[in-house]
């Protein structure tokens, strides 16, 4: 009735209590594998999808610093310019170069005069020797990322089109920016990288998982534990609770001061077997300590059985030892009646 009472408790345990059991007490880690794979998934998701939000908030909130400068920059800098029917003319003779210093996306070539391939492929390689880098023409933009080999090229028609815009100019532009229009803008960052970061994220934590269970069940068959995979699984997911809020934490520091840490993805992955493995040694002690406890009952009951065994036999002997006294009570009994019997005169001859 007692363990029937805990497991109802433990289904109860909400979000941030797991949380605060994943971190600090992962003496719980049992437990809370209990719950099944169905609520271990669930907690995995939750704790993703803030992983996500986190990037989402960082990623929109530097989109909208990147286009208040931009827009500054519109204003008081560049030059005239309009698009229409898949064409962009900027009023500038000259192409405009912006370095890498001033650019999100790298070095950054504007040029919607230059009709020359040579002169094209010529802006190519001056931004794969930067490593990344842009250019704008008049019909299409070429995006140079160190991510990628070569280069992209993405004509306006192909995407302004499927956004529903077939011409503007620089003062719509700035107009569009000062307005409340630009809310659904940031609105569909957001949506968007939040997919993308969770469908990212989530399967990454979810190989990290199954990496920490394969590492985990090795784990229990040297501890000498028998546990199905899948509860080895629930417990790696808890274990990785900590390594994913501190890749949180990375991940918004990092949007705010550029720094990296060499071997973070190492730390992530140890602080998350450190977890798991002291969850199995907590385990296996509690496994002992019960194993301990039975056999100290299975003692105290074959003490008592003996006892009870005793007390039977010596009541069963004084039952025979009244059955023998009350039969030998009838004999003699039985004896002083047939003597008494044997003793009486028949008759008198007097």
């Amino acid at each position: 009735m007692e363990e029937e009472n805990n497991t109802k408790e433990t289904m109860k345990i909400g979000f941030f209590r797991k949380v605060w059991n994943s971190i600090l007490k992962i003496e719980k880690y049992p437990d809370m594998a209990a719950e099944g794979l169905g609520r271990a998934i669930g907690y995995l998701c939750k704790i993703v999808a803030i992983l996500a939000i986190v990037i989402c908030l960082g990623t929109t909130y530097q989109t909208y610093q990147m286009l208040q400068e931009g827009i500054q920059y519109l204003e008081n800098e560049f030059p005239d310019f309009s698009y229409k029917d898949g064409i962009l003319d900027i009023n500038s003779e000259e192409r405009i170069t912006i370095s890498e210093d001033d650019s999100y996306v790298g070095k950054t070539i504007i040029d919607t005069k230059v009709e020359d391939e040579a002169t094209i492929n010529q802006y190519i390689n001056e931004i794969e020797q930067s490593g990344d880098g842009l250019i704008v023409l008049k019909d299409r933009v070429i995006l140079k990322n160190s991510s990628i080999t070569g280069t992209i090229s993405y004509n306006y028609n192909e995407i302004l089109n499927q956004m529903g815009i077939t011409e503007f100019t620089k003062q719509s532009v700035i107009d569009y920016s000062h307005s409340t229009q630009v809310i659904s803008l940031y609105a569909s960052i957001f949506i968007t990288i939040f997919v993308y970061g969770f469908i990212m994220y989530f399967l990454t934590t979810l190989s990290n998982a199954v990496f920490l269970s394969i590492f985990g069940y090795i784990a229990t068959w040297l501890a000498r534990i028998k546990m199905r995979f899948v509860a080895i699984f629930n417990m790696s997911v808890y274990a990785l609770t900590l390594s994913v809020l501190l890749n949180i934490i990375y991940i918004a520091v990092n949007m705010f001061i550029n720094f990296n840490i060499e071997y973070f993805q190492v730390m992530y992955v140890s602080v998350a077997a450190i977890y798991l493995v002291a969850a199995i040694f907590i385990l296996k002690a509690e496994f002992m300590k019960r194993q301990a406890d039975l056999m100290k009952i299975i003692e105290a009951q074959a003490i008592v059985k003996k006892e009870m065994e005793e007390k039977e036999e010596e009541e069963r002997r004084e039952k025979e030892k009244k059955e023998r006294q009350e039969k030998d009570k009838k004999e003699e009994k039985q004896e002083k009646e047939n003597g008494n019997s044997n003793g009486e005169p028949e008759g008198s001859n007097a």
